[in-house]
């Protein structure tokens, strides 16, 4: 396969941010049960916030000195070095998080920067059974800094929108409670799009195309709940220092009925009894030739709808997705801080998506 030019490589990065999906959290297995993600960790910017682990919530705090009364099992364990992961909710417990996303592109030595989202979320435990947690996650007070004008309209959608979801025991994310209203939602954004974009030729068919990725439940589960995804990224497994876990793994492919190959290591990289926490750390690649070949099929399609022309399959670059998470999570199951880093190749650029939700 030859190197292509730099317009096949705009048309890659188009549409290779959404390419790679994550599989329903009812499919996944034991430890692996969240390792179905794209993540980064950059060490030195993460440990800036272990000062953080002093300010946890007096309710965190106020729930660790009751499971010690009550003697809980503890989740770090220093006899043998092991940190498990587990949700000590109560019935109407609540956390804030900040959440920020950056987006930038690097092309040799240059980095040009391309969009900032930065929210709140309010995150409250609606119901708690002996085998169940019902979270809505409220999302309110959005900060945007991007060009695309209209892009800015279409966030202003999102606002004071409310995402319930369902996790097991553990807190291993299970499903989107009120998925068809986060359908509403999308399909309302469709319809903005459409009236925005009329002018532009054939538009219209790929919007339809983008709207059939939220038809369903599942769908919805794969692609729209990324940042929920993450926080609940590590919860159900047990974890133990100086040990990695490699697992093979099936990624759900939006845009085609062959989910990819991927390959998944995560370790514990630090425990602090202290303060009951400890940093958690997970590395995700995708196999190249089929994402390679998924993302031709797709811009071949969409230049068919658009009568434009389609990419050459000889000159078409090699796409390379490696991703990466760290996360610091206390005692309690609330995660403290959790980075992503999502990194995309496309022969001599790279495209980066971070991001960051950290409690407040």
């Amino acid at each position: 396969m030859k190197s292509g030019g730099c317009c096949i490589c705009k048309k890659v990065l188009i549409i290779i941010n959404t390419l790679v999906s994550k599989s329903k959290s009812i499919e996944r297995n034991q430890y692996f049960c969240k390792i179905i993600r794209r993540y980064y960790f950059k060490k030195n910017n993460f440990l800036k916030h272990k000062t953080h682990r002093t300010t946890m919530k007096k309710t965190i705090i106020l729930l660790y000195l009751l499971f010690i009364v009550l003697n809980l099992k503890a989740q770090i364990n220093m006899n043998d070095s092991t940190a498990q992961v587990i949700a000590y909710w109560n019935k109407n417990e609540k956390q804030s998080y900040l959440v920020t996303s950056e987006k930038y592109k690097i092309v040799g030595a240059d980095t040009t920067y391309t969009d900032f989202w930065k929210y709140q979320v309010d995150i409250t435990v609606k119901d708690s059974t002996s085998n169940s947690y019902t979270i809505d996650w409220f999302y309110h007070d959005y900060e945007i800094k991007e060009e695309n004008e209209l892009l800015k309209k279409l966030s202003t959608l999102a606002d004071d929108m409310t995402i319930t979801v369902r996790t097991d025991e553990m807190g291993i994310l299970q499903e989107v409670v009120n998925w068809k209203e986060i359908q509403a939602f999308v399909f309302k954004a469709t319809e903005m799009l459409r009236e925005e974009t009329k002018d532009i030729p054939n538009i219209d068919k790929v919007i339809t195309q983008a709207e059939n990725m939220y038809t369903s439940k599942e769908s919805i589960e794969a692609a729209a709940i990324k940042e929920i995804q993450l926080f609940h990224t590590f919860h159900g497994g047990k974890y133990k220092m100086n040990t990695e876990y490699n697992s093979p793994l099936k990624i759900a492919n939006l845009y085609g009925d062959e989910p990819f190959d991927a390959e998944a290591i995560v370790w514990l990289d630090e425990i602090n009894p202290d303060d009951n926490n400890f940093i958690l750390r997970m590395t995700l690649t995708v196999d190249s030739v089929q994402l390679t070949k998924a993302t031709f099929d797709y811009l071949t399609d969409i230049s068919k709808k658009m009568n434009t022309p389609a990419p050459d399959r000889e000159e078409f670059p090699w796409v390379k997705n490696n991703t990466f998470v760290a996360s610091r999570i206390h005692g309690t199951g609330w995660p403290i801080y959790c980075i992503e880093t999502k990194e995309i190749y496309i022969e001599e650029q790279t495209n980066v998506e971070e991001t960051i939700i950290e409690i407040q």
